[in-house]
């Protein structure tokens, strides 16, 4: 069993100036872990996936987009992504910290 503080690990997340900082949590064949720590006025583009993207919002708020357009998101929300849906977030005003659960891993079907 692996345990994991997403909280503390958003401090491990690397990124650039312009671009959301991310930490490789967990990589197996059958699922993958990345933390974002998106800032205020960050953003991940959209984009898609050939798996399952759940997001667990572990800190902030801000906004994610799909399918469907547009949400707010909060800590506490969880957000689910059926294969090849386009998504993406930002950060609102503070910062954002998002949990992406990816399974399968991309590349391994």
């Amino acid at each position: 069993m692996k345990i994991y503080d997403p909280r503390a690990l958003a401090s491990t997340a690397t990124g650039q100036l312009n671009r959301a900082a991310t930490a490789l949590v967990h990589d197996a064949a059958d699922a993958r872990i990345v933390l974002f720590r998106i800032e205020s006025g960050q953003e991940v583009p959209v984009h898609t996936s050939p798996s399952t993207v759940l997001l667990s919002i572990v800190a902030g708020s801000g906004i994610v987009a799909g399918a469907e357009g547009e949400r707010a998101v909060r800590a506490g929300d969880l957000v689910a992504y059926d294969p090849g849906e386009s998504h993406g977030m930002r950060a609102g005003d503070e910062q954002l910290v998002i949990a992406a659960i990816i399974a399968p891993r991309p590349g391994t079907r």
